[in-house]
Formats: structure tokens, sequence, C-alpha cells
């Protein structure tokens, strides 16, 4: 059988079963182009294989990923007598170090900021007391920063300190309260938005470049990179990523669980908040945003001896 015809049933079965099976199936799809995709399932040595699964670059999880959706495959063929052997390696790289985001603490946080003001050797497509404000609002709300510029004006109610994020990222609308300092900082951006002249649509973004148009999120990723380079933020844990733009979600997502641990407060019961407050479907997926830290750790074992004693006090 060819490969083209044994990857289209193949992920076909796999739909009739439930599964949406769409990363998979365009794995496997990109493995019969990278091979060829009139190769007979008999001909396909394991050279190839290992071609598709390294690629270009270094190996990384993904390599595991690709190894994973060629190996449900090549039983489901073996098992209907399309080919008698797999081609796949028996050994396997070693899993490439997990990503770990990277926590800003208080001070970079403002030295970041106060460089909003002075990162531009030039002129530059984004306006710095913007840049400041979006940032603040990223750690601030714990957006996401496809959701911060995509903000309209309707979308953010300085009266009822409340953001409208639409269409998130599992396709759901919910609503984020804000608190005083947050509002205020967004309050005076739209006020220079207001002087700068930029359109006051409703429908219009609430964020805009230079030019009045959205901000496209790799000018600011780019820009956020120039900011922390000279604010002197980086990694010293020899990890193979620099901070992100993005971590400022993560680094929210910490301190609130830290705050809470130091306020005493029911970190059980505040933690499914949290997730909604992030847009997470499930709670599981918060646990992404809570990476442990020195900070951290340190109230968590506090509040467990706090809890150690007093039931010991029972006794």
């Amino acid at each position: 059988m060819r490969l083209h015809s044994a990857v289209t049933q193949y992920v076909t079965y796999r739909r009739t079963l439930g599964e949406k099976f769409i990363s998979n199936g365009n794995i496997l799809k990109a493995f019969a182009r990278s091979v060829g995709q009139d190769k007979n399932l008999w001909n396909i040595q394991e050279d190839q294989v290992n071609a598709y699964l390294v690629g270009n670059g270094p190996i990384t999880i993904y390599w595991h990923k690709k190894h994973q959706a060629l190996r449900g495959f090549y039983r489901y063929v073996i098992s209907r007598g399309y080919t008698k052997t797999s081609p796949l390696p028996a050994a396997l790289p070693k899993l490439p170090q997990s990503f770990v985001p990277y926590i800003y603490d208080v001070k970079e946080l403002r030295v970041i900021l106060e460089t909003t003001f002075s990162y531009q050797k030039k002129r530059g497509q984004l306006e710095p007391y913007m840049v400041r404000t979006l940032l603040l609002l990223l750690y601030g709300a714990g957006l996401r920063n496809s959701e911060a510029i995509d903000l309209k004006i309707a979308d953010v109610d300085l009266v009822q300190k409340l953001l409208t994020i639409r269409e998130t990222k599992f396709n759901k609308t919910r609503l984020v309260p804000i608190g005083d300092k947050l509002t205020q900082a967004l309050s005076k951006y739209a006020l220079q938005r207001q002087q700068e002249g930029y359109s006051q649509n409703l429908e219009n973004p609430f964020f805009v470049g230079r030019n009045g148009k959205a901000v496209n999120q790799y000018t600011l990723e780019s820009a956020f990179q120039v900011i922390r380079e000279k604010a002197g933020v980086k990694r010293t844990d020899n990890a193979r990523y620099q901070p992100r733009l993005h971590d400022l979600r993560h680094t929210f997502a910490v301190h609130r669980l830290t705050e809470w641990y130091k306020n005493g407060a029911d970190v059980q019961r505040l933690l499914p908040v949290l997730s909604v407050y992030l847009g997470h479907t499930h709670l599981a997926a918060t646990s992404v945003y809570l990476t442990m830290t020195p900070a951290l750790l340190d109230e968590a074992g506090r509040r467990f001896q706090q809890y150690a004693f007093k039931e010991e006090s029972h006794d």
C-alpha cells in the first residue's frame, strides 16, 4: 500500500473512534510528504524515518511527539498486513530539559517598566507609554499576550474596572476584574491615547502603535526583548531560553499564590478562582503557571509548619 493511502485510512480510522486527531494527523501527513506520498510501505527505510524525526534543528520534545504518532501508525499498518516491520529507531534520544518559565521578581519588574522609557535608540513603531501600560496589564491581570493586544476600546470598562476578553484560546468570552492601580494606569493611557488623536471608535483596538493600528504581537515581543536586555534581566540557570514576554503571565499566577499563602488565605478554595480568572477550562491547566520559586516554597513550608504544630497541640 502507498504511504499516502495508508495515512489517510489511519487518520479516518482514528477519527471514527471519536478523536479529533488533528495534531498527529498533521504529523503523519508531513511524514508522507517527507518520505514520498507514493512510497510503498514496504520500501520505507529507517534512515528516511530518522531524517524526518530529526528535522533540521536540535532534538526537542517534538521529536518524541512525532515518534509517538508514527508508532501508532505502524502498529495499525502492521496489524493489517500492509507491511511487516516498523522502520522506527529502537533507541530513543534522551528527552530535552523541560521548559521552565521565568518568574520575575518585583525588583526586575520595576527595572523593566522603567526601561520602557529609554529602550528606543530612535523613534520606533510603539509609543513607550503604550508599551509600559501593556506590560503592566500583562502582569497585573495575567492576560495572554494576544488577549491584551486584541482588546477593543469597548472591552475596557474603566468605570466598572472590568475587562471583557473575547474569543479566547478556548473560544470563550470571560470578564476580568482589575484593581485600582491597574485601572489608574489604563485610565492614564486612555487619556494619553485620546490626546495623541487616535481613534475613539469603540470597535477600534485599545492598544495601538504609532500608525494607529493594532499592535503586532511579533513587534511587541521584539520590543520586550530589547527592553529586558537593556534592563539586565536574564536567566542564570543555564536554561535554553531567556525570560519571555509570556512569562509575565506565569509571574502573575505565582505572585498571586504566594500572596495568598502570606495572607493565610484558603489556597485550595481559591485555586479554582485563579483558574477561571486565567481563562483555563480545567484546573489542571493552571498548575503549569504555578512554578515553584523559593518565595513560594517558603510560604508553603511556613503554612505546613503552622498546620503541623496546630495538629500536634491537639495530641
